[in-house]
């Protein structure tokens, strides 16, 4: 059984991780495929929005401690890091498509992380958000300390990391950590919707989107001016914009390509 499944419908792409007797914690081999998963997913110009979500009750429990215990498993946490974790955010963040994180359950640690860094975040309310690293000895990785304290606050993410409290999905709407909660009942319908709808918009203007937010996080107020004109630029040569205007001015729906 694969540890990550994958289905293209409709052009959204939808990454499954598929280990639920672990609750989906990584290992080596979940986390090499993931990479290669989403580099495909870049790569294919049939694919305009993805989703990464979880199989069974969980979303993703963070690291597998049994690969990091057994002498004969354990890759390392230099390598765990730099040839696991890092590639998958650097890879969420620089993908110039919309990334959906379906939250269907717990997701703790990496997998908390992993979560708070995808573009549009969709909770279940049976979800729940773990900084669990300070529970074992460890300091949070995969851009927690990043993402974190810019989406809630310095004092909330320094508490939240250091007492490794559990965060409803309620509670993660209301801090600004997530973009939305739904019913279980309604969760892969609420997803499919988001998803289609931004894999129906125009994806150049939503990855140039995506490249000025990631920019912002270190550009002054002239840098992101600067950058965002630049950009604006770019994307008012797209053939999605032509389309976007002709639209507006016949009062039609525009039928976006994604250029």
């Amino acid at each position: 059984m694969k540890s990550i499944t994958t289905q293209i419908e409709n052009k959204i792409a939808t990454l499954t991780l598929n280990r639920p007797e672990v609750f989906n914690s990584f290992n080596r081999e979940m986390a090499l495929l993931l990479q290669d998963e989403l580099d495909a997913c870049e790569k294919n110009p049939e694919v305009r929005a993805i989703v990464l979500t979880g199989s069974g009750k969980a979303f993703c429990a963070g690291q597998d401690l049994k690969e990091v215990t057994s002498p004969e498993l354990n890759p390392g946490f230099k390598k765990i890091l730099e040839e696991h974790y890092n590639p998958i955010i650097s890879r969420i963040r620089n993908i110039e498509k919309p990334i959906i994180g379906a939250i269907n359950g717990v997701a703790a640690g990496a997998g908390a992380n992993i979560a708070l860094a995808c573009d549009v975040v969709v909770a279940s309310e049976n979800a729940s958000f773990i900084q669990a690293f300070s529970k074992i000895g460890l300091v949070p990785d995969s851009a927690g300390t990043f993402f974190l304290p810019r989406l809630i606050g310095f004092q909330k993410a320094s508490a939240l990391m250091m007492l490794g409290d559990k965060v409803s999905a309620v509670e993660a709407e209301k801090l600004g950590m997530v973009y939305k909660v739904v019913t279980p009942e309604n969760f892969k319908e609420e997803v499919n919707n988001i998803a289609s709808i931004l894999a129906n918009m125009p994806t150049k203007a939503l990855g140039l989107t995506k490249r000025l937010l990631n920019n912002s996080m270190q550009n002054s107020l002239e840098e992101q001016l600067n950058f965002e004109s630049k950009l604006q630029i770019e994307s008012a040569q797209s053939e999605d914009y032509a389309e976007g205007v002709d639209a507006f001015i016949n009062k039609r729906k525009p039928n976006f390509k994604g250029k």
